[in-house]
């Protein structure tokens, strides 16, 4: 019985399992992971290692601030207000840090071609020098990271360089041009408040000095410096010899009275009231009154006419005296408010060259030749199973 039993368990054992051979498969994956991964994972470490040049960097943060005085009433009271920055000029300033416009000026006075193609056998990290403005731009998106925080209104700028000092010296530069760009739209600015109200002041003068030749004018003309001095002058004349025409008249009455008809003493009190009625009607004349009372055309027409232009000058005086206070106004505003460029971070200078991050730039490397590689081979074992 137990002779069966270990019979049927020795027909029933599996055999022994054969050893593993390296197959030609498996070479192939080996020598695609040497090729893909190892290999240019090798050259890259060399290159970053024994090739690549050091960069060093320099920080700068900066944003654009509005300083608001107050009026001399609120600073009696010491009130004086630093406003935050404005967003839309930061978000100007944001643009234009990565303009060719920027690029360029900053190209003319560092010479950014030179500064950045200075090692001679880095390929990869340097600049060449031949390069076209656009290629320029490209590089300066390497070599600058602008970061910017919307929420206080903060741009920090990182500068890489070959030498410690170039990378100062081109944030020096940078925050130069930023800080002119910024006084440029504070002046425009300005401009702008003011010009308006200077072209109100200009037409004011313009028509001040208008109504000051015309009353000049005038004056030249008629010969008379107030035609109102001379009317009044005129009238008191004219009440004058009323008052002896009334008086020669009386006299009459009381010569005729007590004396004889043809009394010579009557004939020339008579000769004298013709006289003095010639007189009148001449006064009355230059009055512009005829001989019964009704208007005439001489003194009124110019009394009329001077007081017309006294009335435009005296608008015109009035008008000019609010064109110059709205100027002066507008131009105290413009003052009052301005925009500057304020650095919260000067241009560093770098004392160990931190860039490039060697470990972090080969770890990435890696991992996607890696992730490339494995992606390869799994494709290619999918497509063999599938025949």
């Amino acid at each position: 019985m137990s002779h069966s039993v270990t019979d049927s368990q020795a027909q029933g054992a599996r055999p022994p399992a054969r050893r593993a051979r390296l197959r030609a498969r498996h070479r192939a994956v080996l020598a695609s992971f040497v090729l893909m991964v190892l290999l240019p994972a090798g050259i890259a470490g060399w290159y970053l290692w024994r090739v690549a040049a050091d960069q060093y960097a320099s920080t700068v943060a900066f944003s654009v601030r509005k300083e608001e005085t107050s009026s001399a009433v609120e600073l009696l009271g010491g009130i004086t207000e630093l406003s935050g920055s404005s967003s839309s000029d930061t978000d100007i300033l944001y643009e234009f840090l990565q303009s060719q416009r920027l690029i360029s000026d900053i190209d003319a006075q560092v010479d950014l071609r030179g500064l950045w193609s200075k090692p001679q056998d880095d390929p990869w990290f340097r600049f060449d020098p031949s390069g076209a403005v656009e290629d320029l731009m490209d590089h300066w998106a390497r070599m600058v990271r602008i970061s910017y925080d919307s929420g206080t209104g903060i741009i920090e700028v990182q500068v890489l360089a070959f030498d410690p000092g170039d990378a100062q010296r081109i944030a020096a530069a940078l925050f130069a041009r930023s800080s002119g760009m910024i006084n440029e739209l504070s002046a425009i600015a300005r401009e702008d408040a003011i010009r308006y109200a200077r072209e109100e002041l200009q037409e004011a003068e313009q028509r001040l000095a208008g109504a000051r030749r015309a009353v000049t004018g005038f004056r030249n003309r008629n010969q008379l410096v107030d035609p109102a001095m001379d009317l009044q002058a005129q009238a008191g004349l004219l009440g004058t010899l009323q008052e002896q025409l009334a008086a020669a008249l009386i006299e009459i009455d009381l010569l005729g009275q007590t004396t004889k008809p043809g009394d010579p003493r009557i004939l020339q009190a008579e000769r004298r009231v013709g006289v003095i009625e010639e007189r009148i009607a001449a006064e009355r004349g230059k009055l512009g009154l005829g001989g019964d009372g009704a208007p005439g055309m001489v003194m009124a027409d110019v009394v009329g006419e001077f007081e017309s232009l006294v009335v435009e000058r005296e608008f015109a005086e009035r008008s000019y005296t609010s064109a110059l206070a709205a100027f002066d106004a507008a131009r105290a505003e413009a003052r009052r408010k301005s925009r500057y460029l304020a650095a919260h971070i000067d241009p560093t200078r770098a004392e160990t060259a931190r860039y490039p991050q060697r470990r972090t730039l080969l770890g990435l490397l890696a991992l996607f030749l890696s992730l490339s590689w494995a992606s390869t081979v799994l494709v290619i074992y999918a497509l063999k199973d599938r025949r």
